[in-house]
């Protein structure tokens, strides 16, 4: 799988986790830069998949 195929499914799978908390792709994005997070996306989805309660901490620090 090429690198921007790999990133656009982490990008699809970020987006679905975080509409669940009434954010999408672009501002969770924006809020982790505002709060100086740096998770890169890979990390990210795995997290949401793996740890929801964490991926959760997270997408409140985003907000």
């Amino acid at each position: 799988m090429k690198k921007r195929t790999a990133r656009a499914l982490w990008q699809i799978q970020l987006n679905a986790a975080v509409r669940q908390y009434g954010l999408n792709y672009s501002k969770f994005i924006n809020g982790l830069k505002k709060a100086n997070m740096e998770l890169d996306r890979k990390v990210m989805s795995q997290i949401a998949r793996e740890y929801p309660e964490v991926f959760k901490q997270i997408v409140e620090k985003a907000k």
